[in-house]
């Protein structure tokens, strides 16, 4: 155990240590002597593997803080230390870690496939949210936070996304309370919105993301404000799980018969299970989760195209035009991404059509001669305006 603790303080030390001093080794060394190879050694087990992290990383806190060349550091420097430590980690460990079992892999497509059928009928009537807290085109910024969550592979970053998801939803619903003087009630008004944002998110490996964080972020770190939006999750979680018309403020006979029609409706649009699989593993290189960016498109783009002109071929091809995003299913996704590869090719080859007319126009200008008192501005270049000065004569 000294041996590979030896070599995590060397590799901490390239990271975060001082310049002067350093003993630089190879990354082969590293890793032949790292607690990550360590793993190798034992059947995977979750609720193992994550004692085991949490002791190494405690283990190696307390060596950092006794080595040479962390005297003087600072307990922030420290932490971050430990941070990047945990993320080197569980970078290299997460495909050991991770929706390890097939009972995980069934638990996120059950939860997966139940979401999608909710996502048909459900309305933020059926939880209880009172009407002056429902704003659904606000609630969509949350949603995509948490559906970043299955895109980072470090427990820290995926909690991040969480965080990031549960502050929007607290911050619209002070909003909401000030501008119509509703007295909030904590989190009876927080939970049924979380839950529905949720709902409608339907994030990918909810209950293997969820696990993730649980086992293998620092204990330490799970307090507070942190601790309580995690375990508001893991609750929405459990209630969509256990869910059924009792949950809801609806009828028994109609949720069952809504049930149904989600069934129905999936199977003529040839909808198929969800996979429980990685589905958006894209963007695991990051370094840290911010928020989202609003891509609306706007009315014109920088080069004043009008995007109304690139739909002028029939706006049958493009039957969202006027849909609302509460009226959009799962079903929909897939003719949605057609639409949009469809919209940025035809963008994509109009901007070259352009470019290489604009190129053809400059590539070989005439030398006009001026005769001898003649005084003339230089040709603008398309697009450019006039100068005010040069109208002041006029």
């Amino acid at each position: 155990m000294i041996f590979w603790t030896e070599c995590g303080i060397q590799l901490l030390s390239i990271w975060f240590g001082p310049s002067k001093g350093m003993t630089v080794i190879t990354g082969e060394k590293i890793l032949s002597c790292s607690f990550i190879v360590s793993f190798s050694f034992y059947a995977p087990s979750p609720e193992n593997d994550g004692k085991r992290l949490q002791d190494f990383l405690l283990t190696m806190e307390d060596v950092i803080r006794d080595h040479p060349l962390w005297v003087g550091a600072t307990e922030e420097e420290i932490d971050s230390a430990i941070e990047g430590l945990e993320k080197y980690v569980m970078t290299k460990l997460f495909s050991r870690t991770f929706a390890a079992s097939p009972e995980d892999a069934k638990a996120d497509q059950e939860i997966s496939e139940k979401i999608s059928l909710l996502q048909n009928f459900l309305r933020p009537e059926h939880l209880d949210i009172p009407a002056v807290l429902q704003n659904e085109a606000s609630w969509l910024l949350a949603e995509k936070e948490l559906q970043k969550v299955n895109a980072f592979k470090a427990p820290r970053e995926k909690l991040l996304c969480i965080l990031n998801c549960c502050r929007v939803i607290n911050n619209l619903l002070l909003n909401a309370a000030m501008s119509e003087n509703h007295i909030l009630a904590g989190a009876d008004d927080f939970l049924p919105v979380l839950i529905y944002v949720t709902i409608k998110a339907n994030p990918p490996q909810l209950h293997s993301n969820l696990k993730f964080i649980q086992l293998y972020r620092r204990q330490e770190k799970l307090v507070s404000e942190v601790a309580y939006y995690f375990t508001n999750l893991v609750s929405a979680k459990s209630f969509i799980v256990d869910l059924d018309a009792k949950s809801l403020s609806m009828d028994a006979v109609e949720f069952q018969e809504s049930m149904e029609a989600a069934r129905e409706a999936h199977k003529a649009a040839g909808v198929k299970p969800l996979p429980a699989l990685d589905r958006t593993a894209t963007l695991a290189g990051q370094m840290d989760p911010g928020p989202s960016r609003r891509m609306w498109f706007r009315e014109t783009d920088t080069r004043g195209i009008s995007v109304n002109h690139l739909m002028m071929a029939g706006t049958s091809n493009y039957p969202f035009m006027e849909a609302e995003a509460g009226e959009l299913t799962v079903g929909d996704v897939e003719t949605l991404l057609s639409l949009y590869k469809d919209v940025v090719t035809k963008y994509t080859n109009l901007c070259r059509a352009v470019k290489r007319l604009s190129m053809s126009k400059t590539e070989t200008p005439v030398l006009v001669p001026l005769s001898e008192g003649t005084h003339t501005s230089p040709p603008q270049p398309e697009g450019r305006t006039t100068n005010v000065n040069d109208k002041r004569g006029e």
